[in-house]
């Protein structure tokens, strides 16, 4: 409810400001008065709207500075009371666990094979020594 308030207030103060800004004379306007431009500052009186509208912009920057703070407390006392993201949701389920149970559950053991094992490798059989360069044997005699 004060959020909504204090929201419309925000809004109608930021307007305020820029249409009071727009209102007034720059201080260049001065240099214009010679040109014709001067008979437009006659309407608010001898003195111009300057003091008025400056001190109206004033007023509406005093407001829109004080609600700012205002809507920055009732929104940090909004988020307190309720979190409002699903990181601030996770955070808090993790916290409501009992600080002696696991974080995460050991895996079921009972429905994981064994590995099998690994057979015992085989020897492979060695390839026969060479004969000494000089003992030649003859073509067609069985090995020794």
């Amino acid at each position: 409810m004060w959020r909504i308030i204090l929201t419309v207030v925000q809004v109608f103060s930021a307007f305020s400001i820029i249409g009071l800004v727009l209102l007034q004379r720059g201080k260049g306007a001065e240099a214009g008065a010679g040109f014709g431009a001067g008979a437009s500052g006659t309407v608010f009186g001898a003195r111009g709207a300057s003091t008025a509208l400056s001190r109206a912009t004033a007023i509406f920057a005093a407001i829109f500075m004080v609600n700012s703070l205002l809507l920055t407390y009732v929104g940090t006392k909004i988020s307190d009371s309720q979190p409002r993201t699903i990181l601030d949701q996770a955070t808090e389920g993790q916290s409501k666990t009992p600080a002696g149970a696991a974080k995460t559950p050991a895996p079921n053991t009972a429905t994981v094979p064994a590995p099998a094992p690994t057979p015992p490798p085989v020897p492979t059989s060695a390839p026969a020594p060479a004969a000494p360069a000089g003992t030649a044997q003859p073509e067609g005699a069985p090995p020794k």
